[in-house]
Parts: structure tokens; C-alpha cells; sequence
């Protein structure tokens, strides 16, 4: 019986790899480096930013990489004062409250964006537990982050979904034993699939999401 939903934050909350993206362009320009969309998807979605600095610079010590991470998520913060839903995501809130799902923010994102991104959406305050990588041993797509918002929640795999955009989060979700939903915001249908996800939707109001849910919690009466 579904009794958890479990989401990553960038990419799936909310769209905003573009916006990652421009401040990365922006402060790799002052060094002469273009960044291309390309080398975004494949090397920086969804990673922890210890690991894309040591794609980035991996001949700079951990305190440049330090540096730069913390010049680049202070920019995405300027960038990005408000920031808009996925399309059907306070659907999916609002029926979670109504039949008392557990739910949880699972990100690789840092404190400071998480609670930036939630406030900028609106929705501080509307997870039980909002988990950060850079607070736990390991990252995504290690299966740990996941498996501790499992914890949080009181809940098993069994009963719970997960939500997540990206190659890396797609693994630690399904690695964690979920049922793992891919959102196509910043990775193609195939390629979510590929990563392990069971069903890939564009936004949360899909039809088939909604059908699954049903299947999970066919106790509910409630239409949404």
C-alpha cells in the first residue's frame, strides 16, 4: 500500500537546469572556458558538486573546488528569485496530504539551495524531511540518500514512489529498491528508462501516473 513519495528537488520539482547551466557559462567564461548544454547533461545533471568539480577542474585541490561550487550556487540563488512547479506537482501534494503520504525532498543539491528552491516554490514547510547530500556519506547515485528518506519516513520501498530527472538520481532511487518515476525535464524518455526508471511522464499529470498511484492506494476516493 502506497504510504511515501519521495522527490528530488532540481529537475523534478522544479525545472531549472537552464538556470544552472547560465551561472556555469557565466563564471567558466571569465576563465575562457565555454560550457556547452551537451557537456551539461552529460557530465553536471543531477551530480553532487564535489563530483562535478572534479570533472571540472581535475587538476584544482578541494578547496578551489569548494570555492567555486559555493561562486556558482550563490549565482543560482540570484538567478532564480521565484521559481515555477512542475505542471501537475501541487496536484500530486494535495492528494498526498488528503490520505496522509508521507513526503520527502531527497537532493544533491546544498542546504542553502534546497531551502532557497522551496521558498522560492512556495512549499517550505510542506515536507516532512528535506535530505541533502552534502549532510550524508554519500551521494547520489549511491542508493543511501534514498534509503535514509525511507527511514525518515517510516516507510519501505515496497510502499513508496520516487520522483527524480536525472541519470544519477534515477539509480539511487531504483537502487534503494523504489519504484522510480522519471520526469523528463532535463533527460530524454529512453534514457531514464535505461537508468531504471519504470515509468518516464513529462510533467505530474499524466494520466498513467495517476492510474499507478490508483493501483498503489486503492483506497482513495478522492479525484484530483
Amino acid at each position: 500500500m502506497l504510504n511515501a513519495l519521495l522527490f528530488d528537488l532540481d529537475g523534478t520539482l522544479t525545472d531549472t537546469d537552464r538556470i544552472h547551466l547560465l551561472a556555469m557559462q557565466q563564471l567558466l567564461l571569465e576563465e575562457g572556458r565555454v560550457f556547452t548544454e551537451d557537456e551539461f547533461d552529460q557530465h553536471v545533471s543531477g551530480r553532487a558538486n564535489a563530483e562535478l568539480c572534479r570533472y571540472l577542474f581535475p587538476d584544482r585541490d578541494v578547496e578551489h573546488h569548494q570555492a567555486f561550487a559555493d561562486r556558482k550556487e550563490a549565482l543560482f540563488r540570484a538567478l532564480s528569485p521565484t521559481l515555477q512547479p512542475v505542471q501537475g506537482l501541487l496536484r500530486l501534494l494535495d492528494f498526498a496530504d488528503s490520505r496522509q503520504l508521507g513526503m520527502a525532498v531527497v537532493t544533491n543539491a546544498p542546504r542553502a539551495n534546497a531551502n532557497h528552491m522551496l521558498a522560492a516554490l512556495g512549499l517550505t514547510g510542506r515536507f516532512k524531511s528535506v535530505l541533502v547530500a552534502e549532510e550524508l556519506p554519500r551521494a547520489k547515485p549511491d542508493p543511501l540518500p534514498y534509503l535514509t528518506g525511507l527511514a525518515h519516513l517510516q516507510a519501505q520501498a515496497h510502499q513508496a514512489l520516487a520522483f527524480e530527472d536525472s541519470i544519477p538520481g534515477v539509480r539511487a532511487a531504483s537502487g534503494a529498491g523504489i519504484f522510480t518515476v522519471g520526469i523528463a525535464t532535463s533527460q530524454s524518455h529512453p534514457v531514464l528508462i535505461e537508468a531504471g526508471a519504470k515509468l518516464v511522464v513529462d510533467d505530474f499529470n499524466d494520466e498513467r501516473l495517476w492510474q499507478l498511484i490508483e493501483r498503489m492506494a486503492p483506497q482513495s476516493s478522492h479525484t484530483f
